[in-house]
């Protein structure tokens, strides 16, 4: 679907809670290989096969999240409910894309562990290949939109550029930065004449973002208080870990275990195996906090210190999101503000780029049998047009009867 007009959203009116939820519920089940692959997910979903916003208003949305401490592509989705449906259409779209990996990672903790053995080893790795085509479609279709003339191509490679030689957050970081400054000094005419850009407006006052800042900040000064309370030291650790990470997912896996493996909330072994099973799940990879909350030797454990994990590790990141909306949504009508933004669409556009060869491609193609598979995937999406969720079941089917084979 073509873009209607620069930084266009529906609005809140454009739909209903529920129908967030079913969609969201949807990508949570099926949106496997990460943070980067999830964008990929969404912009499939809500750009080009819905049309809730065009693709200035999401690659807009990615370049905050991406600037902001938290997971990334659980913002990004937070953030797409509240315009589509409000604040129950938000909390809808992060029940949705988080539970069913948040009860996945709550029964590993629990002992389950339905995806041994040669099958399901195969399975995974097809759902793997699967991401490798997803977020090459969306590098080309974003890179059509948002850096298809010189000064943007520029700044995109620029953006690849860094991601090669400064790794994970800082790199992430530094490449916004760039493109924002970049986009500034020489996007100036492209941006010229393009429309205000600042579509349907959040539903989050200036006062209100206000609000959400003091309490993130309010939060984690208490999450740096000595606790003695055993369940509430857990707590402010987990806390701490999703409001100090930038970079998303991967990030905080390493700030976790410095959280909770020391103070011995929870084994290494443990956290080890909570990991790997992470990896392959979909969703947010922050629903590990789920696993850590139900195997924590902290109370209460179970059930309830997964739920409790789970809110305390996601509730920074969306509260610095809600500070944020209302003032990002008056800068982008701003021209100056305009430039910058292109520049750092572009430089999106290089993120994504570097992400598909480290860590999708690295991590998934080991063999010409996985390049053609992936190749297979990428064509069924760009060319025959096939729905996300066929090609899914299609390379997890074959991954599965090949671990089996092989096996």
């Amino acid at each position: 679907m073509a873009p209607r007009s620069a930084g266009h959203w529906s609005g809140p009116a454009g739909g209903s809670p529920l129908e967030v939820l079913r969609i969201f519920l949807r990508l949570g089940l099926t949106s496997f290989g990460g943070p980067i692959a999830h964008l990929g997910y969404f912009r499939d979903a809500f750009v080009v096969r819905l049309g809730w916003l065009d693709e200035k208003a999401y690659a807009d949305l990615v370049g905050l999240c991406q600037f902001l401490p938290g997971p990334a592509s659980s913002q990004v989705g937070f953030a797409i409910g509240l315009m589509r449906a409000g604040w129950v259409g938000a909390l809808a779209a992060w029940a949705g894309f988080t539970l069913p990996s948040a009860v996945a990672m709550t029964a590993v903790a629990f002992g389950a562990d339905a995806l041994s053995g040669p099958a399901g080893e195969g399975l995974l790795h097809g759902l793997k290949l699967t991401a490798v085509a997803v977020v090459a479609q969306a590098v080309l279709g974003m890179a059509r939109s948002l850096a298809y003339d010189v000064p943007r191509s520029a700044i995109a490679v620029l953006a690849l550029a860094l991601m090669a030689v400064m790794f994970g957050a800082v790199g992430q970081i530094g490449a916004i930065l760039a493109g924002g400054i970049f986009g500034l000094a020489f996007c100036r005419e492209v941006v010229a004449g393009g429309g205000q850009g600042d579509g349907a407006a959040p539903p989050v006052s200036r006062s209100l973002g206000a609000a959400f800042f003091a309490a993130y900040l309010a939060l984690l000064a208490l999450a740096f208080a000595p606790w003695r309370e055993s369940a509430l030291a857990f707590l402010a650790a987990v806390y701490r870990s999703g409001a100090l990470v930038f970079g998303g997912g991967h990030v905080v896996l390493p700030l976790l275990q410095a959280a909770v493996v020391a103070p011995g909330y929870v084994t290494q072994g443990a956290f080890l195996e909570g990991y790997g099973a992470a990896q392959a799940m979909p969703g947010p990879l922050f629903a590990f906090a789920a696993f850590l909350g139900a195997a924590s030797g902290a109370p209460p454990g179970g059930g309830v210190g997964a739920a409790l994990a789970l809110l305390a590790v996601f509730a920074p990141g969306l509260l610095v999101l809600l500070a944020a909306l209302p003032f990002w949504h008056e800068l982008r009508a701003r021209s100056g503000a305009r430039a910058a933004m292109a520049g750092i669409n572009a430089a999106v556009v290089g993120l994504l780029a570097a992400a598909l060869y480290d860590p999708v491609w690295t991590t998934s193609v080991h063999s010409p049998l996985d390049f053609a598979m992936a190749g297979g995937g990428f064509t069924a999406l760009v060319a025959w047009r096939m729905p996300p969720l066929a090609v899914v079941a299609t390379l997890a089917a074959a991954g599965a009867v090949l671990g089996f084979a092989g096996g």
